[in-house]
């Protein structure tokens, strides 16, 4: 009955649009309003008059945005070519909600000076000009940007640091010295007691002249007083080695490697498994990572009469398209790295003849070239006009042959150390502009030369080796991240006592399985274990409380033997004094001598006098 009364009354809807019954339905379906003609619309019409609108508006309409709190508001000006008859047109017109009135004053007032961000406080009546300009004058001055307000020191050693390396990413930093030792240092892995985690010494007895992280980071280039440069990896462990030349030929193109003293090496800053070195051999040499037995390519320094020339310092340009080396002559020479004949840019007598260029660096733009002298000068070099320096400085004191310089991360400041002899002065780490060459600031290092300085550009970090063996990290806690940030804020680790008693663990790879020890599992459980074992941690006996003293019995039980520890044993402890325990026999001793002085009298009666007696006689 109920299916009869719903399917009339739905063919009386659809056929009529409207119900005869409305509460007939109401009440069979649970809801009313039947018989409402719904709103119908035509999609592609309105989609057509809003492009219409849109391309109208678009003609004779420019637009302005402004972000007003969380509204954004879009003023739009009539053009110069439309109706000026209009007034709405000719003022401005809002699309979106409505402007605050709070804003709307200062909208007309100040059309053309517009704010960008939320509005300003109801009670604030001055400008935010006077911050503006503080902003500029901040990014103008660069000085301010330098990182030195907090410094730490790592204790790398006694002797002079003379290489520095950090890995692209800022985390690790290596130093090695004249003491042989390359010492690795995690900031994340540290805590305020700033200990490296590891030292090796890679080259046997040779000092360490140059340390340079791959651009990966996942090679380490180590550059030593012998003739074989090395690579490490980031723990430490061997890659490659650099073959020897033969020393015996004379034209150093057909040798296989460097035959001297090597003075420094740089990875290549595009293509990872390449590096360049230069020795005393008078060569300058690139390699790659994949074929240790030959170098790649060959530079020969030669001077103006065309005679061998020692390089002492090698570089590649910020492109990797030139290579850079600074001479014994006083001559810096670059070479295109295709082409290892001719020099592409050649200046002659860019520092005193004699004296070791201890670095060059390439600036960021890779237009400007920075050399640091031995004959205690620093100076600017445009490639592009590379026959006289674009500005110089002397009275740098240099005592080092890889006294270093280098660019700020923004390119505006020069970076260098000074030199000073033993309790003489402080070293120092001037700054200079890079325009003027004025000298714009300094930071008093330590008593000793300074001799390594790196600036990182992620970390924003300046990193300093000086030759009393300290590695001194510099730095902001707001310009600065990471980095020496991260080993400030952990506390010491306390060490345990425990530690103490464990046994060292030898290693016997080759032993029989029966006589090989079990490997440690957890160090700390170990701990536990042979603390609780009396044996290995030497613990004392404890003195018996109850029965059995003497044979250290403690229990007893109804047993004959036990009856008679118990009772009978003697108890041999003694408590006296040793002293008092001794002096009770000394009036025995003297009044019936028995084991000495007699032995003595025997003696002289046998010799019959004083003197030595031998041994036929006795």
């Amino acid at each position: 009955m109920e299916s009869n009364t719903v399917n009339k009354a739905l063919t009386s809807f659809t056929a009529t649009g409207k119900t005869s019954d409305d509460g007939d339905i109401a009440s069979v379906m649970g809801f009313s309003g039947f018989g409402k003609k719904a709103r119908t619309f035509d999609l592609d019409a309105i989609f057509e008059q809003t492009r219409r609108t849109a391309i109208e508006r678009s003609q004779r309409v420019i637009g302005k945005c402004f972000i007003t709190g969380n509204v954004i508001t879009l003023v739009q000006k009539s053009d110069s070519s439309s109706d000026s008859g209009s007034d709405s047109d000719s003022d401005s017109e809002l699309i979106g909600p409505p402007v605050p009135p709070q804003h709307a004053a200062q909208q007309g007032d100040d059309d053309d000076d517009e704010h960008v961000g939320p509005p300003l406080p109801p009670g604030y009546t001055g400008s935010t000009a006077h911050s503006d300009d503080d902003d500029d004058e901040e990014g103008e001055n660069p000085v301010k940007k330098i990182p030195d307000t907090h410094e730490i020191t790592l204790q790398h050693g006694t002797k002079t640091v003379s290489a520095l390396g950090l890995d692209p990413s800022g985390a690790r930093l290596v130093s090695g010295g004249y003491d042989y030792d390359v010492r690795f240092w995690d900031f994340a892995g540290m805590d305020q007691a700033l200990q490296a985690f590891r030292s090796l010494q890679p080259c046997e007895c040779h000092q360490i002249k140059a340390l340079q992280y791959s651009i990966t980071g996942d090679v380490m280039l180590v550059v030593s007083g012998n003739a074989q440069a090395k690579v490490l990896d980031r723990d430490g462990f061997s890659v490659m080695e650099c073959v020897k030349g033969d020393q015996y030929i004379v034209d150093m193109a057909n040798t296989k490697g460097h035959t001297a003293m090597l003075n420094c090496g740089c990875w290549h800053p595009k293509i990872k498994e390449e590096f360049m070195t230069c020795s005393n051999d008078g060569t300058v040499r690139t390699w790659d990572l994949n074929s240790e037995k030959k170098h790649k390519s060959v530079f020969k320094p030669r001077s103006f009469q065309g005679k061998k020339v020692i390089p002492t310092c090698c570089t590649y340009s910020r492109d990797g398209k030139l290579i850079a080396a600074g001479c014994q002559d006083g001559t810096i020479q670059i070479w295109d790295r295709n082409l290892s004949v001719h020099t592409k840019f050649h200046c002659r007598q860019a520092h005193t003849p004699g004296s070791d260029t201890s670095c060059l660096s390439f600036s960021y733009d890779g237009t400007m070239l920075a050399s640091r002298g031995g004959d205690d000068t620093l100076k600017m070099w445009d490639i592009r006009n590379f026959r006289k320096p674009v500005n110089g400085v002397s009275g740098l004191t240099n005592y080092f042959s890889m006294t270093d310089c280098c660019f700020s991360p923004d390119d505006k400041l020069l970076v260098t150390g000074t030199s000073v002899k033993k309790d003489e002065g402080n070293g120092k780490l001037v700054f200079f502009d890079r325009i003027s060459f004025q000298r714009v600031y300094e930071i008093d290092v330590t008593n000793a030369s300074v001799v390594r300085c790196l600036w990182h550009p992620k970390l924003n970090q300046i990193m300093v080796g000086t030759g009393n063996g300290l590695v001194k990290v510099y730095y902001d806690p707001v310009k600065s991240h990471r980095g020496a940030k991260l080993c400030v804020v952990k506390s010491k680790r306390k060490e345990k006592h425990a530690e103490a008693l464990t046994q060292d663990y030898i290693i016997t790879p080759h032993a029989l399985p029966m006589f090989r020890e079990a490997r440690q599992r957890s160090t700390r459980k170990q701990l536990e274990k042979d603390r609780l074992d009396p044996k290995k941690s030497h613990k004392p006996e404890p003195p018996v409380s109850g029965p059995g003293r003497g044979g250290r019995v403690a229990a007893h039980g109804g047993t004959l033997s036990s009856f008679i520890v118990k009772n009978i044993a003697l108890d041999k402890t003694d408590d006296s004094n040793p002293r008092e325990a001794i002096l009770r026999h000394a009036k025995e001793a003297s009044e019936n001598p028995y084991w000495i002085a007699p032995a003595y009298t025997d003696f002289r009666s046998l010799s019959g006098s004083d003197s030595y007696v031998s041994v036929e006689q006795i």
